[in-house]
């Protein structure tokens, strides 16, 4: 059986997984953190990021952007209704351009600093960069958050799916990230009650059920994390 490398942290290993169910396959999974930076994991993906695919044949694909691709040319095509990218070119375009919204700005803004300060550096040494979290990145993220959701908002209110007419990676990216950081509880949801509907639909796919199931060592989720109706 082929094998994914992730993080339960990790949005784009969140994301890749979200495809992985939706389109019907099956991998094992291996938790990996990369902060470890093992020779092993190293061989398979030099850079040291995640998700890591790894085929039945011991080939490897890296990155949520290629893996993405990659399963749509090979299952995503044989989908129809179901395929998570559109057919139409400009369609293809606005999924891309808001799947590396969620994967790499709010990324940067806002998931990746959040789950460093307030997740991984509980896991890690201090050798590893361990230790109580910066305030001051704190604050910095928790400041994103409110024009993110403003975003999110907007797009719910004004689209069926983020992209358009139908889920597509635009929404398993978004849910990717925002599963995340309703994990911490960091999201007021009283301030985006469109993009709270709009979550609730993502959040009830079969797809999403591993993920609410899972939970990080030495951090509970917040209390609704797992609620479909919250």
């Amino acid at each position: 059986m082929p094998t994914l490398f992730h993080s339960p942290m990790s949005t784009a290993s969140r994301f890749v997984r979200l495809i992985l169910t939706e389109y019907g396959f099956q991998a094992d999974l291996v938790e990996e953190q990369p902060w470890e930076k093992r020779r092993e994991f190293l061989a398979l993906n030099p850079a040291g990021t995640l998700p890591v695919y790894l085929d039945d044949n011991m080939r490897s694909l890296c990155g949520p952007y290629v893996l993405a691709e990659f399963l749509d040319e090979t299952h995503g095509v044989l989908k129809r209704d179901r395929r998570l990218l559109a057919e139409d070119p400009f369609q293809r375009a606005e999924i891309r351009r808001l799947t590396e919204w969620f994967l790499q700005k709010m990324e940067t803004d806002v998931t990746r600093p959040l789950v460093r300060e307030r997740a991984h550096k509980l896991q890690m040494s201090t050798a590893q960069g361990g230790g109580p979290p910066d305030s001051k990145l704190l604050r910095t993220a928790r400041s994103n958050v409110h024009q993110h959701m403003k975003y999110l908002e907007w797009l719910a209110g004004s689209r069926t799916w983020l992209a358009g007419d139908r889920l597509s990676y635009a929404d398993l990216a978004a849910g990717a990230s925002v599963s995340i950081l309703d994990y911490l509880g960091e999201i007021n949801w009283l301030e985006a009650p469109i993009a709270k509907e709009w979550y609730q639909r993502v959040k009830s796919r079969p797809s999403f059920r591993p993920l609410l199931a899972e939970r990080v060592p030495r951090l509970a989720p917040s209390s609704h994390y797992a609620d479909l109706d919250f």
